[in-house]
Protein backbone atom coordinates (compact mmCIF):
# COMPACT_ATOMS: atom_id res chain seq x y z
CA UNK A 1 0.00 0.00 0.00
CA UNK A 2 2.90 2.23 0.62
CA UNK A 3 4.02 2.06 -3.06
CA UNK A 4 0.68 3.10 -4.50
CA UNK A 5 0.64 5.98 -1.48
CA UNK A 6 4.28 7.25 -2.96
CA UNK A 7 2.81 6.55 -6.69
CA UNK A 8 0.03 9.19 -6.04
CA UNK A 9 2.19 11.78 -4.56
CA UNK A 10 4.96 11.23 -7.07
CA UNK A 11 2.03 11.53 -10.07
CA UNK A 12 0.83 14.74 -8.28
CA UNK A 13 4.13 15.89 -7.99
CA UNK A 14 4.98 15.96 -11.77
CA UNK A 15 1.82 17.59 -12.80
CA UNK A 16 2.76 20.71 -10.48
CA UNK A 17 6.47 20.77 -11.99
CA UNK A 18 4.40 20.58 -15.55
CA UNK A 19 2.15 23.17 -14.20
CA UNK A 20 5.43 25.43 -12.78
CA UNK A 21 6.88 25.15 -16.23
CA UNK A 22 4.15 26.00 -18.26
CA UNK A 23 3.70 29.58 -15.78
CA UNK A 24 7.44 29.84 -16.69
CA UNK A 25 7.24 28.94 -20.21
CA UNK A 26 5.05 28.91 -23.34
CA UNK A 27 1.67 30.04 -20.14
CA UNK A 28 3.48 33.28 -18.84
CA UNK A 29 1.78 35.49 -20.96
CA UNK A 30 -1.70 34.02 -20.42
CA UNK A 31 -0.92 33.56 -16.62
CA UNK A 32 -0.06 37.45 -17.08
CA UNK A 33 -3.38 38.23 -18.61
CA UNK A 34 -5.16 36.38 -16.12
CA UNK A 35 -3.00 38.42 -12.68
CA UNK A 36 -3.91 41.81 -14.73
CA UNK A 37 -7.96 41.08 -15.80
CA UNK A 38 -8.56 40.42 -11.83
CA UNK A 39 -6.51 43.29 -10.84
CA UNK A 40 -8.21 45.04 -12.90
CA UNK A 41 -11.94 43.48 -11.85
CA UNK A 42 -13.87 46.74 -9.92
CA UNK A 43 -16.83 43.81 -8.81
CA UNK A 44 -15.69 40.64 -7.45
CA UNK A 45 -14.19 37.52 -8.40
CA UNK A 46 -17.38 35.17 -8.91
CA UNK A 47 -15.69 31.72 -8.90
CA UNK A 48 -17.59 28.17 -10.18
CA UNK A 49 -17.30 24.70 -10.77
CA UNK A 50 -18.75 21.98 -9.85
CA UNK A 51 -18.22 18.57 -8.47
CA UNK A 52 -14.68 18.11 -7.15
CA UNK A 53 -13.63 21.09 -9.31
CA UNK A 54 -16.30 22.83 -7.14
CA UNK A 55 -14.53 21.93 -3.80
CA UNK A 56 -11.43 23.40 -5.33
CA UNK A 57 -13.45 26.45 -6.74
CA UNK A 58 -14.42 27.39 -2.97
CA UNK A 59 -11.02 27.07 -1.32
CA UNK A 60 -9.89 29.57 -4.57
CA UNK A 61 -12.52 32.05 -3.63
CA UNK A 62 -11.18 31.94 0.50
CA UNK A 63 -7.44 32.36 -0.76
CA UNK A 64 -8.31 35.29 -2.89
CA UNK A 65 -10.95 36.67 0.22
CA UNK A 66 -8.02 36.40 2.52
CA UNK A 67 -5.51 37.91 0.68
CA UNK A 68 -7.27 41.36 -0.60
CA UNK A 69 -9.40 39.93 -3.61
CA UNK A 70 -13.26 40.25 -3.05
CA UNK A 71 -14.58 36.74 -4.09
CA UNK A 72 -17.43 34.40 -3.57
CA UNK A 73 -18.26 30.82 -4.63
CA UNK A 74 -20.95 30.42 -7.18
CA UNK A 75 -22.31 26.42 -6.96
CA UNK A 76 -23.57 26.41 -10.86
CA UNK A 77 -26.86 24.17 -10.62
CA UNK A 78 -27.99 26.49 -7.77
CA UNK A 79 -26.71 29.25 -10.43
CA UNK A 80 -29.43 28.86 -12.92
CA UNK A 81 -32.39 28.51 -10.53
CA UNK A 82 -31.62 32.43 -9.04
CA UNK A 83 -28.73 32.50 -7.93
CA UNK A 84 -26.98 33.68 -11.27
CA UNK A 85 -28.36 37.36 -9.45
CA UNK A 86 -24.42 37.31 -7.80
CA UNK A 87 -23.04 37.82 -11.33
CA UNK A 88 -23.05 42.01 -12.47
CA UNK A 89 -21.20 43.26 -14.49
CA UNK A 90 -17.68 44.69 -13.34
CA UNK A 91 -16.99 41.08 -12.02
CA UNK A 92 -15.15 38.45 -13.69
CA UNK A 93 -16.26 34.92 -13.43
CA UNK A 94 -13.01 31.64 -12.75
CA UNK A 95 -14.71 28.73 -14.25
CA UNK A 96 -13.36 25.18 -13.42
CA UNK A 97 -13.59 22.29 -15.27
CA UNK A 98 -11.33 19.60 -15.92
CA UNK A 99 -12.77 18.73 -19.33
CA UNK A 100 -14.61 22.24 -20.44
CA UNK A 101 -17.52 20.41 -21.18
CA UNK A 102 -19.58 20.67 -17.14
CA UNK A 103 -23.04 20.59 -18.42
CA UNK A 104 -24.05 22.79 -15.57
CA UNK A 105 -20.91 25.16 -16.43
CA UNK A 106 -21.70 25.53 -19.87
CA UNK A 107 -25.53 27.09 -19.16
CA UNK A 108 -23.76 29.82 -17.73
CA UNK A 109 -22.16 30.89 -20.30
CA UNK A 110 -25.03 32.97 -22.23
CA UNK A 111 -25.95 34.98 -19.01
CA UNK A 112 -21.81 35.69 -18.57
CA UNK A 113 -21.62 36.74 -22.59
CA UNK A 114 -25.10 38.98 -21.92
CA UNK A 115 -23.93 40.80 -18.48
CA UNK A 116 -20.40 41.66 -20.23
CA UNK A 117 -18.66 39.73 -17.62
CA UNK A 118 -14.97 38.49 -18.61
CA UNK A 119 -14.58 34.66 -18.34
CA UNK A 120 -11.16 32.76 -17.16
CA UNK A 121 -11.34 29.04 -17.03
CA UNK A 122 -9.64 26.46 -15.93
CA UNK A 123 -9.72 23.38 -17.72
CA UNK A 124 -8.08 20.48 -19.51
CA UNK A 125 -7.30 21.95 -22.38
CA UNK A 126 -3.45 22.10 -23.42
CA UNK A 127 -3.42 25.86 -24.42
CA UNK A 128 -0.38 27.36 -23.23
CA UNK A 129 1.09 28.59 -26.76
CA UNK A 130 -0.62 30.79 -29.08
CA UNK A 131 -1.04 28.48 -32.01
CA UNK A 132 -2.08 25.39 -29.57
CA UNK A 133 -5.50 24.93 -31.56
CA UNK A 134 -3.47 23.98 -34.27
CA UNK A 135 -1.43 21.74 -31.71
CA UNK A 136 -3.94 20.02 -29.85
CA UNK A 137 -7.02 20.00 -31.93
CA UNK A 138 -10.08 21.35 -31.19
CA UNK A 139 -10.65 23.38 -27.64
CA UNK A 140 -13.23 22.38 -25.28
CA UNK A 141 -16.23 24.67 -25.38
CA UNK A 142 -15.70 26.51 -21.67
CA UNK A 143 -12.06 27.63 -22.99
CA UNK A 144 -13.01 28.43 -26.09
CA UNK A 145 -15.30 30.97 -24.22
CA UNK A 146 -13.43 32.16 -21.86
CA UNK A 147 -11.51 35.72 -22.55
CA UNK A 148 -8.59 33.79 -20.58
CA UNK A 149 -8.41 29.95 -20.79
CA UNK A 150 -5.63 28.88 -18.63
CA UNK A 151 -4.03 24.91 -19.16
CA UNK A 152 -4.83 22.32 -16.28
CA UNK A 153 -3.87 19.65 -18.10
CA UNK A 154 -2.32 16.68 -16.62
CA UNK A 155 -0.40 13.57 -17.86
CA UNK A 156 -2.34 11.44 -15.89
CA UNK A 157 -4.41 11.39 -13.10
CA UNK A 158 -3.13 9.51 -9.40
CA UNK A 159 -6.07 7.04 -9.87
CA UNK A 160 -5.17 4.19 -11.10
CA UNK A 161 -8.49 3.68 -12.68
CA UNK A 162 -7.80 6.69 -14.49
CA UNK A 163 -11.55 7.91 -13.23
CA UNK A 164 -11.08 10.21 -9.43
CA UNK A 165 -9.90 13.50 -10.02
CA UNK A 166 -6.43 13.98 -8.36
CA UNK A 167 -3.90 15.39 -10.38
CA UNK A 168 -6.17 17.22 -12.25
CA UNK A 169 -7.99 18.90 -8.81
CA UNK A 170 -4.09 18.95 -7.42
CA UNK A 171 -3.21 21.51 -10.16
CA UNK A 172 -6.33 23.22 -10.45
CA UNK A 173 -5.28 24.15 -6.79
CA UNK A 174 -2.30 24.95 -7.25
CA UNK A 175 -3.03 27.01 -10.37
CA UNK A 176 -5.49 29.10 -8.11
CA UNK A 177 -2.98 29.76 -5.42
CA UNK A 178 -0.57 30.95 -7.98
CA UNK A 179 -2.76 33.72 -9.27
CA UNK A 180 -4.03 34.54 -5.66
CA UNK A 181 -0.52 34.95 -4.24
CA UNK A 182 0.59 36.99 -7.50
CA UNK A 183 -2.35 39.13 -7.86
CA UNK A 184 -1.65 39.75 -3.81
CA UNK A 185 2.19 41.08 -4.85
CA UNK A 186 0.80 42.99 -7.69
CA UNK A 187 -1.42 44.92 -5.32
CA UNK A 188 0.95 45.23 -2.96
CA UNK A 189 -0.38 43.45 -0.02
CA UNK A 190 1.48 43.52 3.01
CA UNK A 191 1.53 41.90 6.40
CA UNK A 192 -0.72 44.37 8.27
CA UNK A 193 -3.48 43.84 5.39
CA UNK A 194 -3.57 40.51 6.16
CA UNK A 195 -3.50 40.89 9.91
CA UNK A 196 -6.71 43.43 9.48
CA UNK A 197 -8.54 40.33 7.35
CA UNK A 198 -8.25 37.72 9.90
CA UNK A 199 -8.88 38.83 13.59
CA UNK A 200 -9.74 35.90 15.10
CA UNK A 201 -8.36 32.57 16.22
CA UNK A 202 -4.91 31.43 16.78
CA UNK A 203 -3.64 33.68 13.18
CA UNK A 204 -5.74 36.73 14.65
CA UNK A 205 -3.92 36.96 17.94
CA UNK A 206 -0.48 36.30 16.90
CA UNK A 207 -1.05 39.67 14.60
CA UNK A 208 -2.58 41.21 16.87
CA UNK A 209 -1.65 45.19 17.01
CA UNK A 210 0.14 46.91 20.23
CA UNK A 211 -2.65 49.11 20.84
CA UNK A 212 -5.46 46.47 21.54
CA UNK A 213 -3.19 44.79 24.05
CA UNK A 214 -1.69 47.19 26.14
CA UNK A 215 -2.92 49.21 29.80
CA UNK A 216 -4.01 52.18 28.68
CA UNK A 217 -5.51 55.60 30.98
CA UNK A 218 -5.74 55.23 34.99
CA UNK A 219 -4.01 51.35 34.60
CA UNK A 220 -0.74 53.36 33.20
CA UNK A 221 1.54 54.24 36.44
CA UNK A 222 2.80 57.62 35.86
CA UNK A 223 4.48 59.57 38.08
CA UNK A 224 5.71 64.01 37.35
CA UNK A 225 9.73 64.25 37.60
CA UNK A 226 9.61 66.48 40.43
CA UNK A 227 7.42 63.32 42.37
CA UNK A 228 9.30 61.99 45.26
CA UNK A 229 10.68 58.44 45.35
CA UNK A 230 7.97 57.25 48.03
CA UNK A 231 5.26 58.53 46.13
CA UNK A 232 6.79 56.74 42.83
CA UNK A 233 7.42 53.11 44.61
CA UNK A 234 3.45 53.75 45.96
CA UNK A 235 2.22 53.99 42.32
CA UNK A 236 4.34 51.28 41.01
CA UNK A 237 3.23 48.98 43.49
CA UNK A 238 -0.70 49.87 43.17
CA UNK A 239 -0.31 49.51 38.96
CA UNK A 240 1.69 46.20 39.85
CA UNK A 241 2.96 46.44 36.51
CA UNK A 242 6.93 46.75 37.94
CA UNK A 243 7.70 50.07 36.15
CA UNK A 244 6.43 53.53 36.09
CA UNK A 245 6.43 56.26 33.67
CA UNK A 246 7.85 59.58 34.34
CA UNK A 247 6.04 62.26 32.05
CA UNK A 248 5.98 65.83 31.97
CA UNK A 249 2.37 66.53 31.06
CA UNK A 250 1.44 63.78 28.48
CA UNK A 251 4.97 63.58 27.11
CA UNK A 252 7.31 60.33 28.19
CA UNK A 253 10.55 61.90 29.50
CA UNK A 254 11.74 58.15 31.36
CA UNK A 255 11.04 55.12 33.48
CA UNK A 256 11.39 53.65 36.83
CA UNK A 257 11.82 50.27 36.92
CA UNK A 258 11.86 47.63 39.69
CA UNK A 259 14.91 46.77 38.46
CA UNK A 260 16.15 50.24 38.42
CA UNK A 261 14.89 50.52 42.04
CA UNK A 262 16.57 47.52 43.30
CA UNK A 263 20.29 49.20 41.60
CA UNK A 264 19.56 52.28 43.62
CA UNK A 265 19.05 51.27 46.76
CA UNK A 266 21.80 48.89 46.17
CA UNK A 267 24.08 51.69 45.79
CA UNK A 268 22.72 54.37 47.92
CA UNK A 269 20.55 52.69 50.65
CA UNK A 270 17.76 54.37 51.63
CA UNK A 271 18.91 58.03 51.07
CA UNK A 272 17.07 56.75 47.40
CA UNK A 273 13.82 58.20 49.63
CA UNK A 274 15.23 61.81 49.46
CA UNK A 275 15.84 61.37 45.59
CA UNK A 276 12.81 62.76 42.74
CA UNK A 277 11.44 60.25 40.08
CA UNK A 278 13.85 62.69 37.46
CA UNK A 279 16.70 61.72 39.60
CA UNK A 280 16.32 57.92 39.49
CA UNK A 281 14.70 57.64 35.92
CA UNK A 282 16.30 56.24 32.72
CA UNK A 283 15.68 58.65 30.36
CA UNK A 284 15.66 56.80 27.41
CA UNK A 285 13.71 54.08 27.82
CA UNK A 286 12.44 51.54 24.98
CA UNK A 287 9.37 52.52 23.54
CA UNK A 288 7.03 51.08 20.67
CA UNK A 289 3.99 52.18 18.71
CA UNK A 290 0.57 50.95 19.27
CA UNK A 291 0.82 50.20 15.23
CA UNK A 292 3.54 47.32 15.98
CA UNK A 293 2.51 44.06 15.88
CA UNK A 294 2.76 42.25 19.19
CA UNK A 295 5.02 39.99 17.31
CA UNK A 296 7.63 42.83 17.10
CA UNK A 297 6.80 43.88 21.14
CA UNK A 298 7.81 40.54 21.94
CA UNK A 299 10.82 40.48 19.41
CA UNK A 300 12.20 43.68 21.21
CA UNK A 301 11.61 42.47 24.83
CA UNK A 302 13.70 39.29 24.13
CA UNK A 303 16.31 41.40 22.17
CA UNK A 304 16.66 43.89 25.50
CA UNK A 305 15.44 41.33 28.18
CA UNK A 306 12.99 43.63 29.46
CA UNK A 307 8.99 42.73 30.60
CA UNK A 308 7.48 46.09 29.53
CA UNK A 309 7.39 48.60 26.92
CA UNK A 310 6.03 52.31 26.72
CA UNK A 311 3.88 52.65 24.09
CA UNK A 312 3.71 56.31 22.60
CA UNK A 313 3.02 57.94 19.72
CA UNK A 314 5.47 59.59 16.74
CA UNK A 315 5.55 62.87 18.93
CA UNK A 316 6.82 60.85 22.36
CA UNK A 317 3.16 61.28 23.99
CA UNK A 318 2.71 58.60 26.09
CA UNK A 319 -0.07 56.19 25.14
CA UNK A 320 -0.09 53.14 27.14
CA UNK A 321 2.55 50.02 28.85
CA UNK A 322 2.35 46.48 27.29
CA UNK A 323 3.30 44.08 29.54
CA UNK A 324 5.01 40.93 28.77
CA UNK A 325 1.95 38.89 30.76
CA UNK A 326 -0.24 40.90 28.03
CA UNK A 327 1.22 38.72 25.33
CA UNK A 328 0.88 35.62 26.79
CA UNK A 329 -2.92 35.49 25.27
CA UNK A 330 -1.22 35.63 21.79
CA UNK A 331 0.09 32.01 21.43
CA UNK A 332 3.52 33.86 20.25
CA UNK A 333 4.83 32.36 23.63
Amino acid sequence: MKHIGENVVRIEAAALHALADRIAGPMAETFNSAVELLCACRGRVVVTGMGKSGIIARKIAATLNSTGTPALFMHPVEAVHGDLGMVVRGDVVLALSASGESEEILRLLATIKRLQVKLISFTGDAVSHKNSKQRSGKLSTLAAAADVALDCSVAQEACSLGLAPTASTTTMLALGDALAMSLAERRGFKEEDFANLHPGGKLGKQLARVEALMHTGDAVPRVAPKTKMPDVIYEMSRKKLGITTVVDGEKLVGVISDGDLRRLLEKRGKDVLDLTAGECMTKTPRTISGQEFAATALALMEEKKITSLIVVDSAGKLEGIVHLHDLWGTELM
